[in-house]
């Protein structure tokens, strides 16, 4: 059976560890992503977390149930991070493309803990947060309430899934990545018109497009869609 997690008030430590650490919760899912920006999914678990933090590794589960619970929690810290500062300015596009793209570079900032979030429902207080700033600024821009749910669903899907390609990719040891990148001038911009002519007449731009993320481009055709349809609405 699952431990009761104590509430925050009552599992802080009375006196820190040896090295002079008071345990918190955000603090440990610090800590957790330090260890995943580190040493990849692998490297997060509740032995090594404890070596981090100067504690015994059962002392975590005051705090979380389980690594899982923690991983949410750091899903949640992901989506805090990228609602900071962000403020509605009315203007629904403008809005809609700052969260977005504040979302998207929250999660490729921590690619290793995108890979393990970006696909978690955390039910937590940012992600919350998030969910209701996308419909609040929907239903005040005019969307019906169905186009509202279609919209918002494909906005968030959209963009964490984006999210996660990316961070994919920034996970792959450079070296990698740099001969991905190298494969399109290397072998595509190569390609006889001959053989491939649609190839060879877009290498040029492919060379270039295709070593940065396209999610402002899909965010931007997406909204082009939303606004044909508030326009259907208002006429």
């Amino acid at each position: 059976m699952a431990k009761a997690v104590v509430p925050e008030e009552k599992r802080r430590r009375r006196r820190p560890t040896k090295s002079g650490t008071v345990l918190s919760e955000a603090l440990i899912v610090e800590t957790a992503l330090r260890l995943l920006r580190e040493h990849g999914s692998t490297g997060l678990t509740a032995r090594r977390l404890g070596l981090a933090l100067d504690c015994d590794p059962s002392t975590l589960y005051r705090y979380f149930r389980g690594m899982d619970e923690l991983t949410l929690a750091i899903g949640d810290a992901l989506i805090g991070e990228a609602l900071r500062g962000w403020r509605p300015t009315g203007q629904w596009r403008t809005d809609l493309r700052a969260i977005g793209l504040r979302i998207h570079a929250a999660y490729v900032a921590h690619p290793q803990a995108a890979q393990l979030t970006a696909s978690r429902v955390t039910g937590r207080a940012n992600e919350l947060a998030a969910d209701e700033a996308v419909l609040e600024v929907l239903r005040t821009a005019g969307f019906a309430l169905p186009d509202t749910v279609r919209i918002y669903h494909a906005f968030i899907d959209q963009t964490l899934a984006f999210a996660a390609l990316d961070a994919a990719s920034l996970a792959l040891p450079r070296a990698t990545r740099r001969a991905d990148d190298a494969m399109w001038r290397s072998t595509y911009a190569r390609l006889p018109a001959a053989t491939h002519p649609r190839i060879a007449e877009a290498a040029p731009l492919l060379s270039t497009h295709m070593v940065t993320s396209a999610y402002p481009t899909a965010l931007d055709m997406l909204l082009d869609s939303a606004h044909a349809t508030l326009t259907r609405l208002s006429s």
